[in-house]
């Protein structure tokens, strides 16, 4: 009903626009040199960082609670998980995203490199390749597979 409304050049850019998503300059917000050194230095402060909403005690959201499920399944050890709480800090809540490029949260960290959201968790999960990837950076501890003969 409105597409023959609009002009069709204003309609076929603003699809270019909105396809090419919010990490188009004109969507970005620029992130300070303090907050990028402060998010830098948390992300590689632990060997998995996690960013959330609420606590692993008490979750805010359910794709948090099911990334520290995840997480807790395959038994990353306390010492070596740090969370952030993104509800508690607004300048990190906005900050995170745009210095990972990933628009939702939770977002996750091993050994400092950016994994993904719950999704991509869950997936890695299903599939075998997190618990390869928290083995290969000491994480968890490797599985021996016992073979019988």
């Amino acid at each position: 009903m409105f597409r023959s409304v609009l002009n069709p050049s204003v309609s076929s850019l603003s699809r270019n626009v909105l396809s090419a998503g919010w990490r188009t300059p004109v969507f970005r917000r620029f992130l300070s040199d303090e907050t990028r050194a402060k998010i830098y230095a948390a992300v590689n402060e632990h060997p998995v960082v996690l960013f959330m909403k609420g606590t692993p005690e008490i979750p805010q959201c359910g794709f948090s609670r099911a990334a520290v499920q995840v997480l807790d399944m395959h038994g990353v050890p306390s010492e070596k998980l740090r969370t952030y709480n993104i509800l508690e800090d607004p300048e990190l809540r906005s900050g995170i995203k745009e210095f990972s490029e990933w628009p939702t949260i939770p977002q996750i960290y091993v050994n400092g490199e950016f994994v993904g959201g719950c999704d991509i968790l869950l997936s890695m999960h299903q599939s075998g390749e997190l618990e390869s990837l928290l083995e290969k950076h000491g994480i968890i501890p490797k599985v021996e597979s016992s073979s019988q003969s």
